[in-house]
């Protein structure tokens, strides 16, 4: 869980971003969405997950749809924006997703 009002140093916004894609994993229909928007394939979650920047682009991805948001906080009792300043504290401010 967050720290409430204050920014999450590194570990802790690595520890929601884990949280983050077991909650997507959990679910099919997540899984499904996240591998298709992703372009990974299930195999190489793993090996993915070792890249610099995968974890900042799971919660980049788990902001970006504001109904998956809410229901993540929800499952880790946090607020939106603090899940947003763990996206910050891994990415950066100036985080932009490559686009296709």
């Amino acid at each position: 869980m967050l720290k409430r009002e204050s920014k999450p140093n590194r570990r802790e916004a690595e520890a929601v971003a884990i949280q983050a894609l077991s909650f997507i994993a959990a679910d099919s229909g997540r899984l499904g969405r996240f591998l298709a928007s992703t372009g990974i394939g299930p195999q190489a979650i793993r090996q993915a997950a070792r890249e610099s920047g995968f974890l900042a682009g799971v919660l980049d991805y788990v902001v970006s749809d504001e109904q998956l948001l809410k229901s993540f906080a929800e499952e880790i009792q946090a607020a939106p924006r603090d899940i947003a300043a763990a996206l910050t504290a891994l990415a950066g401010p100036g985080w932009e997703r490559d686009a296709p």
